[in-house]
């Protein structure tokens, strides 16, 4: 792992490439099957008002309409309630002199659409293989690609890349001077637990996840030499007991796997567990707390909305769990590729 903070090059746009295709599914979701901008043609509505009459549940309304918005093509009105703007009213608007929905129309039955289509409809991911269960998802009477070890060696090194890029920025922006013990929830690569121990040494790191992953966690701590200050420990984040003495906890993308319940849930077990002084590290990507955007941000959370439960969340949304947990938050500190660390301190 460099020793720098972070790669020469930001490779930020690729990433952005890369989700680019969702802005092509949501938005021929939106006007060929949910008829969104008829609906929305009619009257503005609240937003459960519009929940009801597309038909989706809460978690995947929202991943759609947050995009449509960061799109331009929505916006909330004096009362808050979803309304077209001027733009979605002139060309989306089926039977308008100046509508181009027949020409968004041509992809509403390519495989990526109707793939949205059914996962929004659903409000569920899809497998990450026929044979392999749910990627990302692990509990009771669900079988997950984590749990077998090719589909959890392949899944975790495919994150290793972005893993490598960030986790530098990370260390360096987040000081841990004075701290002693890490946990890495859900930690994956431990890649950036291997970044932090690289710049504090007097720090030790648990990385805390699923056996099979840990088998890839230790191959890197290997490589980058602090396999002396660092532990495995295998167990369920959402049932197992906590480690003791821990006084940072850190969650880096892994609350956008999980829907609202269970990342409550995931904070509070966290806040429970840190000492007086300690904290909480959430290191995710951030939607706008106006809910309206950024498109990059909003696309990832429909990437994440299709293969996992959760979705990309605001960090007002995050502080309100914070604060339910007790914890009092500070301000997002970029890292790099969208992502920032929201902290939160146990008094």
């Amino acid at each position: 792992m460099p020793e720098r903070a972070g790669p020469r090059l930001d490779p930020t746009p690729i990433f952005e490439l890369y989700r680019g295709s969702y802005a092509t599914a949501l938005l021929a979701a939106a006007v060929c099957h949910f008829d969104l901008f008829r609906v929305l043609g009619d009257a503005p509505l609240p937003f459960d008002s519009l929940c009801q009459r597309i038909g989706l549940a809460p978690r995947a309304a929202v991943v759609l309409v947050v995009a449509i918005r960061a799109m331009g093509l929505i916006e909330a009105d004096a009362e808050n309630r979803l309304a077209l703007t001027d733009l979605a009213r002139e060309h989306l608007v089926p039977g308008g002199e100046f509508d181009v929905s027949g020409y968004v129309a041509q992809a509403a039955d390519s495989p990526v659409v109707l793939d949205m289509v059914e996962r929004l409809r659903t409000n569920r991911p899809a497998a990450a293989k026929p044979d392999e269960g749910l990627g990302f998802i692990y509990r009771d009477g669900i079988e997950s690609a984590m749990d077998q070890e090719s589909a959890a060696r392949r899944l975790t090194l495919a994150l290793a890349g972005r893993a490598k890029n960030v986790a530098p920025v990370l260390a360096e922006r987040i000081p841990m001077g004075t701290s002693r013990l890490l946990l890495d929830v859900g930690g994956g690569t431990g890649i950036y637990s291997v970044a932090c121990l690289k710049r504090y040494p007097q720090l030790r790191a648990i990385v805390w996840d699923r056996p099979q992953v840990l088998k890839v966690a230790r191959q890197f701590a290997e490589q980058y030499g602090v396999l002396d200050r660092i532990e495995f420990l295998p167990g369920d984040m959402f049932a197992d007991p906590f480690p003791a003495g821990c006084d940072v906890i850190l969650l880096s993308n892994v609350l956008h796997d999980w829907d609202v319940p269970q990342c409550r849930a995931l904070i509070g077990r966290c806040a429970d567990a840190l000492s007086t002084g300690g904290r909480l590290l959430i290191h995710d990507v951030y939607l706008a707390d106006s809910m309206d955007g950024p498109l990059s941000v909003a696309l990832y959370s429909a990437a994440l909305f299709s293969v996992t439960e959760g979705r990309a969340y605001s960090a007002a949304e995050y502080r309100t769990w914070l604060g339910e947990a007790g914890l009092e938050t500070g301000e997002v500190i970029p890292t790099l590729i969208h992502c920032g660390v929201l902290p939160g301190s146990k008094g």
